[in-house]
């Protein structure tokens, strides 16, 4: 499985401490980017391949070119460290474990596209990672990495910690924009696209999230060549019925099944039924998948609607799994984080919900079926933001990979897998 690069220091007690941060060679690729052009800068990250770790895989210094080069406009970068995908863990690991590595890559991104003012959006629930960040920029500032002339450059940036107010919602990046405004967390509208063209109080803005900007730490560190050779590196959150959870770092391109290894293997001997790849907004998909690679390419090509890495958060299922019952709790959970701007989401989660529940109730239909796809159509690219895009893929592919089971609740109103366990 390689080295690892983003947890070789992780569960060092004094990681979090800027004398055992820059003993361990941190800091070296602030300095090494200082050395360059905020255009050099972009294009190594840009030859290391790195693709955004928050979910839409984007390349990560694409975006940042997409950011005037114009001295005189102001340009803001913000981190989204509102990780609130279900079964995704990995960015609280990186900030409470190593929070200058973040602090690092936020620096250098904010070099990069010439923005002197930046903001990490820090979940609020995240408290423990809100007091090793807080104690890591006053660290970093007080030794002049951070603030005037960072590192003896020349160059000024100041960065400001904002907390959330806990909602799922505010993980897609223009309803973040929005709470960090001051407003309630709702998506923009479209166009304009992306933040890089108007962005945080409709300025360029550069939004990526935390695992990314500490690949961007090590990337300059290390250089372009070094990072593609280690596979390059992505980080899974790894739950659900495995022996181990946790989080893994793995080359991007390993399989379902190595992950699974990695993390131990199933539970108490129990045989492996599904799993979610990308945390709960990606299909589910069932033992015939495991030795598909966990890349973002390789799962988008399954023909599987809404098969995606996203989030890098692997749920793992046993064969003790009703998927019904994954099915409503999934559902069950857009639905209250939903934001209610747009019609399908807000309706289609609440109707998907009843039908469901009816089911698992005992008062379920056969006619249920057809009327659960017919409600996942009609959210399927309809929908404001990618919240409501997010509930389909369960049902489509647990209707096709696991239709007995809803028939079984149908047609007799209870549970043929429970029996079975």
């Amino acid at each position: 499985m390689g080295e690892p690069v983003l947890l070789t220091y992780l569960h060092e007690p004094d990681q979090g401490e800027l004398g055992a941060y820059s003993a361990r060679g941190g800091y070296e690729g602030l300095r090494r980017a200082l050395s360059m052009s905020p255009e050099a800068v972009t294009d190594e990250v840009d030859k290391s391949g790195l693709r955004g770790r928050g979910g839409a895989g984007f390349a990560t210094g694409r975006k940042w070119k997409f950011i005037p080069k114009d001295p005189a406009v102001t340009k803001y970068v913000v981190v989204n460290a509102d990780e609130g995908e279900p079964g995704t863990f990995k960015d609280r690991t990186l900030l409470e474990g190593d929070p200058h590595r973040l602090i690092e890559g936020i620096v250098i991104a904010s070099y990069a596209v010439g923005a002197h003012l930046a903001f990490i959006y820090l979940r609020r629930e995240f408290y423990h990672a809100r007091e090793m960040l807080e104690r890591a920029l006053a660290q970093a500032a007080a030794a002049g990495m951070v603030g005037r002339n960072a590192a003896g450059s020349g160059f000024d940036l100041s960065i400001v910690l904002a907390t959330g107010a806990g909602a799922y919602i505010a993980g897609e990046e223009t309803a973040l924009l929005e709470s960090l405004e001051g407003r309630r967390a709702m998506p923009r509208l479209k166009p304009p696209y992306y933040p890089a063209v108007k962005g945080l109080y409709t300025q360029p803005t550069v939004v990526n999230n935390v695992e990314t900007l500490c690949h961007v730490a090590w990337i300059l560190a290390k250089g372009y060549e070094w990072y593609r050779q280690q596979g390059p590196p992505i980080l899974i959150s790894v739950s659900g019925h495995v022996a181990r959870p946790g989080v893994y770092e793995v080359p991007l391109g390993t399989t379902i099944r190595q992950v699974i290894d990695r993390a131990g293997g199933m539970r108490g001997g129990r045989q492996f039924k599904a799993c979610f790849p990308g945390g709960s907004s990606s299909a589910i998909l069932p033992a015939a998948y495991l030795d598909t690679p966990m890349d973002y390419d390789a799962l988008a090509k399954l023909d599987v609607y809404g098969s995606m890495l996203g989030s890098g958060a692997l749920i793992a299922m046993d064969d003790t799994t009703c998927m019904v019952e994954v099915v409503a709790r999934t559902v069950e959970f857009y639905r209250d984080e939903s934001c209610g701007k747009c019609t399908p989401c807000r309706e289609g989660t609440m109707w998907l919900g009843q039908a469901l529940h009816r089911m698992l109730g005992g008062q379920g239909r056969v006619e249920d079926l057809p009327l659960l796809d017919g409600i996942a159509r009609g959210m399927t690219g309809t929908c404001f933001c990618p919240l409501g895009e997010s509930v389909p893929p369960a049902i489509y592919s647990t209707l096709r990979f696991f239709r007995h089971e809803y028939e079984h609740h149908a047609k007799t109103g209870t549970c043929d897998v429970r029996v079975m366990a």
